[in-house]
């Protein structure tokens, strides 16, 4: 097992610093083309929620992402201590934005889910967020049993 933690300020710009690290992490894995951006993809939104929803806007905070991988999946868990997710289900829900003003689609949730092999996010009211995005790694001619 091989693995990584990176923390940073909240600030929208370290988000590609972010993704960017953890790609050049990943890169023995010699994952594919498509692997590589649907990881892109899930970390991206994961880290811009904790951002723009997590702190509402409060650059002060701390965005912490730990990156974890084996032989077989890749474990990403992006977290903040920001205000929380007051209703899990309702955020889940495609095209629910809380954040209509800032022209938000609301399809954040949606992707990590649809792009992940396990999704998971925990979130307490006041105390922050937790999301898990799990990728199993297919290597190309081999049956993953």
């Amino acid at each position: 097992m091989n693995k990584m933690k990176i923390e940073c300020m909240a600030h929208l710009e370290n988000e590609s610093f972010i993704r960017t690290s953890v790609m050049a992490f990943l890169l023995p894995l010699n994952l594919s083309v498509e692997d590589c951006m649907e990881i892109k993809t899930m970390l991206a939104e994961a880290v811009v929620n904790a951002m723009i929803h997590g702190y509402d806007g409060n650059e002060n905070g701390i965005v912490k992402v730990e990156v974890n991988y084996d032989e077989r999946e890749i474990e990403i868990i992006v977290e903040d201590n920001g205000c929380g997710i007051n209703d899990i289900s309702l955020a889940m829900q495609p095209l629910y934005t809380s954040k209509q003003h800032l022209e938000r689609s609301g399809m954040g949730m949606t992707i990590m889910q649809t792009f992940a092999d396990d999704f998971h996010i925990d979130s307490e009211k006041g105390k922050g967020t937790s999301v898990r995005l799990c990728k199993k790694i297919n290597y190309e001619n081999e049956t993953i049993k």
